[in-house]
């Protein structure tokens, strides 16, 4: 497959153990296969930067996929609160956390690759209302196909990195792709305000449904 890195700099030769340990699944080298999300993210701060162009030969790969039907949104959850580790300084309820770790998490340090959704700002947020009992798991699985976020895929084993080939690079312009991601990020907050404000259907289970009835990853209601 063709991926895409954005960043503030040009990245020929990408390095295993590299990166930081509190990204959405820990360290790794992180890509997506959209060349304008690549571009939005590398102009974050609004200045220009670079889109890194990759191949990328997968075949054998030990591959994770969240999005897949193997897995539910509390699957991917329970991953990017093992590693957004400041979440546990009081902003969401520890008893909550403990047990989507115990019930739904999945150790990506066995994959070569792990495939799932990219928690910027708005999403992280969306998250964290589920977990505070705000939202149902309905609704936080809609909210995650808002703004088109699309999927990120993580780089994560020394096998992984010997299978990626830099092809070369376009400047990401900030004036164009800056506005972009502004606007996909209040678009989704936009749409989100809606949503969370809308009806609740008598099945909807809530974080505190599943604490108290025992709901684990297998359970037919999360499909």
């Amino acid at each position: 497959m063709i991926i895409y890195h954005g960043s503030e700099s040009i990245v020929e030769q990408p390095e295993f153990g590299k990166g930081k340990t509190y990204n959405d699944y820990g360290r790794g080298f992180y890509c997506t296969e959209n060349y304008d999300l690549a571009g939005e993210w590398a102009c974050g701060r609004n200045h220009d930067g670079f889109i890194n162009r990759y191949d990328f030969d997968i075949a054998g790969l030990n591959i994770l996929d969240l999005n897949s039907e193997s897995y539910n949104i509390l699957n991917w959850l329970a991953v990017l609160a093992r590693h957004r580790s400041y979440w546990q300084k009081g902003s969401i309820a520890e008893e909550a956390k403990n047990y989507l770790q115990q019930n739904f998490y999945i150790d990506v340090s066995n994959y070569d690759v792990v495939i799932g959704y990219r928690a910027d700002d708005s999403y992280f947020s969306i998250a964290q209302d589920f977990v505070m009992g705000i939202i149902s798991v309905r609704t936080l699985t809609h909210a995650m196909h808002l703004g088109k976020l699309g999927e990120q895929i993580v780089l994560k084993s020394p096998e992984a990195f010997s299978r990626i080939r830099f092809s070369g690079y376009e400047i990401a312009e900030a004036e164009t792709m800056y506005p972009k991601r502004v606007s996909r990020d209040l678009e989704a907050r936009k749409e989100y305000r809606k949503m969370r404000s809308g009806d609740r259907a008598a099945d909807d289970i809530f974080m505190l449904d599943i604490l108290r009835g025992g709901i684990s990853h297998d359970d037919p209601r999360l499909r």
